[in-house]
């Protein structure tokens, strides 16, 4: 009776610190984070790496607040990881919720807990942004001529700044564009990862060449702020070369990946992977010549299907997010199946200018869902808020009306984030308006609509 006792209280007090878990790297994931409608199903994803040099045994249990939604009892494989999921159809459960994942191994215990807004809706989408891209620094000169000057300037102390701006518009979830900068476009690299001539933006260990910005690392001071507010961020893997899912940008973005998790993987706000190539949504990466382009399809399926593997498998908690456009989709659907069932969301864009001849935005949008809804993906909508200037195709703030009008418009995606903050949405308090005057009209814009929406 003693000893249990004595067992007993040491599982307690270590429950209650979660110090000491035999699991080197486990950690609690909520698809989608934060705030959802209650006509989403919460994608309860838990990971565990066992790290150690022996297989282990792990109980987990899962509470949606003091409801328990599942339990488990697994054997990790030594040097290995292990992805769990749990769904959870949200109907019925409006209000404020934590989601706990408490992990046991031997006497050993961990929590891991998340906080969850489910609000009440006759649409899966909560009809705002509830996040952004945040690019560091804009691939185009052209295209960004209006912020690049001034984003390149930011030190760490404005680009912390800037991400609590975006909790003042409920953003927060960020989507880094990406950790190195590359001007190489599909093909024009050397087959061998060795010869990549991108530029880095933080101290990469991997290749020497760095971005001439004044912010040394600012992915460190964006988490370290997101840290501070609660938010989430994708880390951008990339770029290696636009629309490039050869062998070759494969395994760079295993070492980039790889570096990414090791430097900034402890922060709370890391919340996954966004791969920043993007590409057609014909899955044939703007390849033109015909005898190629099933060769590009099934490269980008192959590389997502390897890719994820080696991310859920390091870090198993964690998704991965890939954003194609919506053009082609139409061309490509007997593929799509197999690609979505690769990654853990899908972010796409472009639905407000789909080419003539192609399928309409919601006919795209439609198919998308509903092969989703088949393999288990997550849709999510990349919602541009930008026009391209009629004169120079620089990029300009887009109207509130036109914003207004696709989010009412896509009404089906769990969660809607838009390209981008930095240079389209500028803090009238800011220390530093990076982009035009016009930022900050559709920055009070966005704010007035989000008010009215909020006391609907």
């Amino acid at each position: 009776m003693k000893i249990n006792a004595i067992r007993l209280f040491f599982i307690s007090v270590l429950a209650a610190t979660g110090c000491g878990c035999s699991c080197d790297n486990a950690g609690l994931t909520l698809i989608p984070p934060q705030e959802t409608t209650d006509k989403v199903v919460l994608d309860i994803r838990g990971g565990i790496r066992n790290d150690s040099g022996a297989e282990r045994r792990y109980k987990v249990c899962v509470r949606f607040d003091s409801e328990i939604v599942a339990r488990e009892s697994i054997r990790i494989p030594a040097a290995s990881g292990h992805t769990m999921r749990f769904d959870l159809p949200l109907e019925g459960r409006v209000g404020e919720h934590e989601v706990t994942m408490v992990v046991r191994s031997g006497l050993r215990v961990n929590r891991y807990s998340k906080p969850l807004t489910v609000i009440a809706s006759d649409v899966r989408s909560t009809r705002r942004i509830d996040g952004a891209f945040a690019g560091i620094y804009h691939w185009s000169e052209q295209e960004a001529k209006m912020w690049n000057p001034a984003i390149k300037t930011l030190n760490a102390t404005q680009w912390q700044e800037m991400v609590h701006s975006m909790t003042k518009l409920g953003m927060r979830l960020i989507i880094v564009q990406e950790t190195w900068h590359s001007e190489e476009y599909c093909g024009k690299h050397d087959m061998d990862a060795s010869g990549y001539r991108g530029k880095a933006f933080y101290d990469s260990q991997l290749y020497p060449a760095r971005m001439e910005v004044t912010c040394p690392d600012a992915l460190e001071a964006i988490l370290e702020q997101a840290d501070r507010e609660g938010m989430d961020v994708l880390a951008g893997v990339g770029l290696y070369a636009w629309f490039d899912y050869t062998a070759a940008s494969l395994q760079w973005h295993k070492n980039v990946a790889k570096e990414l998790w090791e430097r900034y993987g402890h922060h709370p706000s890391f919340y996954g992977f966004y791969v920043s190539e993007e590409g057609m949504g014909s899955l044939d990466c703007f390849e033109t010549d015909p005898l190629l382009k099933p060769v590009r399809k099934q490269e980008m399926i192959s590389f997502y299907k390897e890719f994820t593997a080696f991310c859920h498998d390091m870090a198993p908690s964690k998704p991965v997010m890939v954003c194609q456009n919506g053009w082609g989709i139409g061309e490509s659907m007997e593929l799509y199946p197999g690609f979505l069932s690769n990654v853990d969301i899908s972010c796409p864009f472009a639905f407000n200018r789909m080419p003539e001849g192609d399928l309409t935005g919601l006919e795209a949008v439609t198919f998308l869902q509903n092969t989703c809804n088949e393999v288990g993906c997550h849709l999510w909508f990349d919602l541009e808020a930008f026009l391209f200037d009629p004169d120079e195709q620089y990029l300009i703030p887009r109207p509130i009306s036109e914003i207004k009008t696709d989010l009412l418009m896509f009404d089906n995606f769990e969660k809607v984030v838009c390209y981008q903050y930095p240079g389209v949405f500028s803090d009238p308090e800011a220390s530093v308006q990076v982009g035009e005057s016009a930022t900050v009209e559709l920055f009070n814009d966005y704010k007035e609509y989000l008010k009215t929406l909020l006391n609907e």
